[in-house]
């Protein structure tokens, strides 16, 4: 067989797994497998609430899956290539496994994470987040002298440094950390361990030294605040809880994510609530419910991807040919379909005129819509909605709602519209500019123009169109590459970006699109594919793998065939590289190359495998 052929072949081989693989209501249900926080939480939370006896086997599983992944240096890491370990990581397990009663301090495995813990700064060196669960449990202390003034949840919506000028995701992590924080809340444990000889020193470093002048700026505002009247503060006690209480999703989590739900789990407990209250226990019943059984044991999905990887593997398998007429695809439409959006959610603060139309990422998601679901699932819709009135209409609201929430600088950020203010960024928490603001990238942006260019009549001229691909070429980094925040990073936001700008007529011969090319093709391994490693977040610059990975490797191909010929060699090495995937290394497959917090949490998605090669290959087989 010639290089086409073998191809075809593989797609036919791919098509038939996923026939096998899809779910009788039309899904796919693939691990969203991010890092060991949400599992090692799990345990802690089960044992505070005296429960190890009661869910045993799923407590057993998990802390099984926790020691397999334990380091030869005692260490955990959140990707592979990860030097040495992670501290926080390391800590939370530590703990974990401690509180569980699955290991004993003087057990070699905890004795050799004790080893690692200590050389790499002990306990007051971990992540802000990990901290909380320190402090919650008494381990370190809180913050000496902080209160936050309870008063600044009474500020209108529109104000410039409102709840609603942070990200979404900060905001519901935020808020119980806060309550727990002026509660100065300490669970009493049913298992009460100690973990004083972590202590590398005795300093807790809860904020960053750097003390900018906004930082200064808030600190005189939050005395303002401070100085309200008692009334005020307690007004504020109680805009807080039910800003909790009115985003718990149906499955008793708050906002659809086990890491915010936690969180949530103290706060209430720290307002007074009890342990059997509706609240809390339906917030268990969420977390148990995000259980994944992987061959490793149990892992807790921080947000399970349903909806995301039904979308995207829909809208591939139609790129290979499968036809809109196909039980596989009418059967993942009509999921889909049942899947967008018709509630208002925070997204509405900041685009009041919009109407809802979106889709989110998981299952249980039903007001927190985001513009790359909501694009993904557009694109598996698109063909069907040709022939079907009644879909169209959906298809509709689906591109009302997408090109209502571009941001004022002509890019879309991930789930609302214009929280872009940098001056949060400068706040002296961790990861404070990935994660305070929701802004315009890369990718979403890019992703948002291919679907533009690709799927609707709309004129590449378009005000709109014009000011997104302003957007992107001002972005691009002086090697050429752009930067990717919701993927591994530069091989991510580069395949978004130059999909997004050829799909709207960017000629190929442009010389942002020639740069990013040259970039590309440079940065190919010598097996043909292309690998990124996850310390590419945090250096803000590329950081190549020693090795290929399939999802990587099928964005650089997808991305180049919009530029060079499909018999180039870079393309064809890349295509062998993908036609023996089987062959593949497990942490060649298994590499996280899903981006949640840059430092802190990476994303293996076990749907990848599936999904790009299956796109790369079909537009090969197109070209």
């Amino acid at each position: 067989m010639n290089l086409e052929e073998e191809v075809i072949q593989n797609l036919n081989e791919r098509i038939n797994l996923l026939r096998k693989d899809q779910n009788t209501d039309g899904s796919w249900e693939y691990c969203f497998e991010g890092s060991i926080m949400t599992d090692c939480f799990m345990l802690i939370l089960l044992s505070d609430l005296a429960l190890l006896d009661k869910e045993k086997e799923l407590c057993e599983n998990i802390a099984k899956r926790l020691i397999k992944l334990q380091e030869e240096n005692g260490s955990w890491k959140l990707y592979e290539d990860e030097k040495n370990g992670n501290l926080s990581a390391t800590v939370q397990a530590y703990a974990a496994l401690l509180v569980s009663n699955t290991l004993e301090k003087d057990h070699p495995n905890m004795k050799k994470a004790e080893k690692f813990i200590l050389s790499n700064g002990g306990l007051g060196k971990v992540h802000f987040m990990t901290k909380m669960i320190l402090a919650i449990h008494g381990f370190i202390q809180y913050p000496t002298f902080f209160h936050f003034p309870m008063s600044y949840f009474l500020l209108p919506d529109n104000f410039p440094l409102s709840l609603f000028e942070l990200s979404s995701y900060a905001r519901v992590h935020l808020i119980p950390m806060i309550l727990c924080i002026n509660k100065r809340f300490i669970i009493k444990s049913n298992h009460p361990i100690n973990l004083d000889h972590l202590h590398a020193t005795k300093e807790i470093e809860w904020f960053d030294d750097e003390r900018n002048s906004f930082f200064h700026f808030l600190v005189e505002e939050g005395k303002k605040l401070a100085s309200y009247p008692l009334y005020f503060h307690d007004k504020g006690y109680e805009k807080a809880e039910k800003f909790i209480l009115e985003r718990i999703e149906t499955n008793g989590t708050f906002y659809s994510y086990a890491s915010s739900t936690y969180y949530m789990i103290y706060a209430l407990l720290a307002l007074g609530y009890e342990t059997n209250s509706n609240e809390i226990q339906q917030a268990l019943s969420g977390l148990i419910s995000l259980s994944f059984e992987t061959e490793d044991g149990i892992h807790i999905q921080n947000s399970p991807s349903q909806v995301w990887d039904t979308a995207l593997l829909s809208y591939a398998l139609q790129e290979a040919g499968v036809s809109p007429t196909d039980t596989l695809i009418k059967k993942s439409v009509d999921y889909l379909n049942k899947k967008q959006q018709i509630l208002k959610g925070d997204w509405s603060k900041h685009a009041k005129k919009i109407s809802p139309g979106g889709w989110g990422f998981s299952e249980v998601n039903s007001f927190i819509p985001d513009n790359d679901d909501t694009s993904a699932a557009l694109r598996a819709l698109t063909r069907s909605a040709i022939s079907d009135s009644t879909q169209l209409e959906k298809w509709q609201k689906g591109i009302q709602f997408l090109l209502g929430l571009q941001n004022h600088d002509g890019g879309w950020g991930a789930f609302e519209k214009n929280v872009t203010n940098k001056w949060l960024t400068y706040l002296p928490i961790e990861n404070a500019k990935d994660a305070i603001i929701d802004p315009s990238t890369a990718d979403l942006t890019g992703r948002v123009l291919e679907f533009i260019g690709n799927y609707t009549t709309i004129d590449r001229n378009d005000e709109q169109v014009k000011k997104a691909s302003e957007w992107i070429f001002e972005h691009q980094e002086k090697n050429g590459s752009w930067y990717g925040r919701w993927g591994i990073c530069y091989i991510y936001g580069t395949w978004a970006a130059i999909t997004g700008l050829r799909s709207i007529g960017i000629p190929k011969n442009h010389e942002a699109i020639q740069k990013a090319a040259k970039w590309l093709i440079s940065a190919q391994n010598d097996d043909g594919g292309w690998g990124e490693s996850g310390y590419s977040a945090v250096k803000q610059r590329y950081v190549p793998l020693k090795y290929s990975t399939p999802s990587q490797t099928a964005w650089a191909i997808d991305a180049l065939l919009t530029i060079v010929d499909k018999e180039d060699k870079a393309i064809k090495r890349g295509i062998q590289y993908l036609l023996a995937q089987k062959d593949k290394t497990k942490k060649e497959v298994m590499y996280p190359t899903g981006l949640g917090l840059p430092g802190g949490f990476y994303i293996h998605y076990h749907s990848y495998q599936h999904i790009y090669p299956l796109l790369a290959l079909a537009h090969y087989v197109q070209k």
